[in-house]
């Protein structure tokens, strides 16, 4: 029943020959590049100040524990890629490992979900339409299946829930290690002025 709805959905969500040109282009950036802003934006809000650093530590610590996760749970149950399967078709290269759960979904979703846990609602409601484009991107130019989206958001859900748990047991002692290294390798543009303390 999974399948027939995976297959279903993947049929209409499927970019055809007859897609106009610019929509397959736009999906090729936002597949290939837009899982960027992850480590941009957590460089940003870590150099932005001490009040958005416990964020980027749980950020990070949820994303760590969720493609362990996704690593695991392709291994146990793999799943052949639809151009593996030549089903629908397929506009973006890559390789033919297992789709799932997509790693770019497990990232964008686990980076959303932060967002929504431990910041403020609007911020994890705009990283979610990130998250979501990426998701029908994917789908979009044949490299994964709608399930293997879905897969992404509940291993995300789960890194979350796993990190807030770790924060919990040593997630205090982890923080204050992290800011004495950052201190260290920044001393210098700290001291200029150029990075926060």
């Amino acid at each position: 029943m999974l399948e027939d709805l995976n297959y279903t959905l993947f049929a209409w969500m499927n970019a055809t020959p007859d897609s106009p040109a610019w929509l397959i282009q736009a999906a090729i950036l936002i597949a290939r590049d837009l899982i960027h802003i992850v480590p941009m934006l957590a460089i940003v809000l870590w150099l932005w100040g001490p009040a958005q650093r416990q964020l980027v530590v749980k950020m990070a610590l949820a994303i760590a524990v969720s493609l362990v996760v996704s690593w695991v749970m392709g291994h146990v149950f793999p799943h052949d890629r639809p151009f593996v399967e030549g089903v629908g078709y397929n506009f973006l290269h890559h390789a033919p490992d297992d789709s799932y759960p997509s790693d770019h979904g497990t990232v964008a979703f686990t980076f959303a979900l932060a967002f929504l846990f431990w910041h403020r609602i609007w911020s994890g409601v705009a990283m979610m339409g990130v998250a979501l484009l990426i998701a029908w991107s994917r789908v979009y130019l044949g490299v994964h299946w709608p399930l293997d989206m879905l897969g992404g958001l509940l291993v995300g859900i789960s890194g979350c829930l796993t990190a807030q748990m770790l924060w919990q047991a040593f997630g205090e002692s982890l923080y204050a290690a992290l800011q004495r290294a950052y201190r260290v390798c920044f001393a210098l543009p700290i001291r200029k002025g150029w990075v926060r303390d």
